[in-house]
């Protein structure tokens, strides 16, 4: 489709759905405060991934990430690029300071779009989605302490027939979600928080996510 390819059209597109969106901005004492880049690009090839439908180089991609097994917090499991926000910095900086440091992307303050719902995690982080305008990305390097391994998933893959996928909770009265990605599945938090920015920054539909349960690995 060519609304999706990583063109100026899909920039400014992002960037209008964003500014017309109005984000809910979560009161969470004694949470951890962390902010997350979900980094639009090209796609590539990046990282070994079965079953993802097909995508033209060029189309629009979101930028994911497995997190090493050596990690003290959610090790091995699908995130984005980011990290706890340090003293001093904006929910913004953090994310591209992440962005640099676990995949070698930096990237310009400007190229912040905007921002998503905050969202609260059962293991007890506060996250603040900042979207951010990657473009034409050639190579990435990832931090082997870090992050097992990089993939840019079309975003074909998240208009899938079969997203979002909701599982009974028996927690909660909400519902788990997930995202189909390939032949896996990516769980909430990430999965609520992609699944957001199809719908708003893509899909410029205004859909909240933050009631959406998490498995139990994830409280971990």
């Amino acid at each position: 489709m060519e609304r999706y390819l990583c063109s100026e059209n899909l920039h400014r597109s992002i960037q209008n759905n964003l500014h017309n969106f109005t984000t809910i901005s979560l009161d969470a004492e004694n949470c951890r405060q962390a902010a997350v880049a979900i980094t639009v690009m090209d796609y590539r090839q990046e990282g070994e991934l079965d079953g993802l439908s097909h995508a033209e180089q060029g189309s629009g991609a979101v930028l994911l990430t497995r997190r090493s097994g050596k990690l003290r917090n959610h090790a091995g499991q699908w995130a984005f690029p980011g990290g706890r926000i340090d003293r001093g910095e904006s929910p913004e900086q953090t994310a591209l300071r992440e962005l640099e440091e676990e995949v070698g992307l930096k990237l310009p303050g400007d190229r912040v779009l905007g921002a998503l719902d905050d969202f609260v995690t059962r293991s007890g982080f506060h996250i603040v989605p900042v979207v951010i305008w990657g473009g034409e990305v050639q190579r990435l390097q990832r931090n082997s302490q870090e992050v097992a391994s990089l993939h840019r998933i079309p975003f074909t893959e998240l208009f899938r027939s079969d997203a979002p996928v909701l599982e009974e909770s028996s927690h909660n009265s909400s519902p788990i979600l997930y995202m189909p990605v390939g032949d896996t599945c990516i769980a909430t938090p990430t999965a609520a928080i992609l699944y957001q920015f199809r719908e708003v920054a893509l899909a410029g539909r205004s859909t909240r996510v933050s009631h959406y349960d998490q498995p139990f690995f994830a409280w971990r």
